[in-house]
């Protein structure tokens, strides 16, 4: 299924990039194929566990129905990675273990080389391939059919800053960490 990243939930960032999630699962995976084009390109952050939201970044948050804890992952454009479990923002947040990170297959269309701000306009795709063991860690080996979502694409520090959701946010300020507004997807 097919997921257009294009809702502008704060006026002050108005700056819209061309963004799009293909989301699809095996009895194993859960694949997400990001397509970007847009303005402005910047990766900074090479590790994982960096603050990747800074530069040019696809983001998905996922819960679990019935489930208190949600999960972020972020991935920039060369595919240094933030992922962890979390009640908040700050609230009980657990990063995923080094071994954990590795588990996530990641393929993107530039290399995984820091990228200073670059102007002009770029496509970049990220391909991801996450576990459904990671996301559904106490309903395995039998996984729900559904799980609240929202797919993000930001650049914090970007010549444009932008903070864009597939499902609106209704909020004052940017915050992608509100599982309050997320939307549903059904896997198969």
């Amino acid at each position: 299924m097919l997921y257009r990243i294009n809702q502008v939930n704060w006026p002050e960032y108005s700056y819209c990039p061309e963004a799009s999630v293909e989301v699809s699962n095996d009895h194993e995976y859960l694949h997400l194929c990001y397509n970007v084009r847009g303005e402005q390109l910047r990766a900074v952050t090479t590790e994982d566990q960096g603050p990747v939201w800074e530069d040019s970044c696809v983001e998905f948050f996922c819960q679990v129905p019935g489930e208190k804890h949600y999960m972020n992952f972020e991935c920039n454009c060369i595919g240094a990675m933030v992922a962890s479990r979390r009640l908040g923002r700050a609230e009980d947040v657990c990063p995923l273990s080094a071994e954990e990170m590795q588990q996530i297959e990641r393929h993107c269309s530039f290399p995984h080389e820091q990228i200073e701000e670059r102007d002009g306009v770029f496509s970049w795709s990220v391909e991801l391939r996450i576990p459904l063991s990671l996301i559904f860690r106490n309903s395995a080996p039998v996984f729900p059919q559904e799980l609240k979502v929202n797919f993000y694409k930001c650049g914090d520090k970007t010549k444009k800053p932008h903070f864009v959701s597939w499902n609106p946010i209704k909020l004052t300020k940017p915050d992608f960490h509100c599982p309050q507004f997320f939307g549903k997807i059904v896997l198969k």
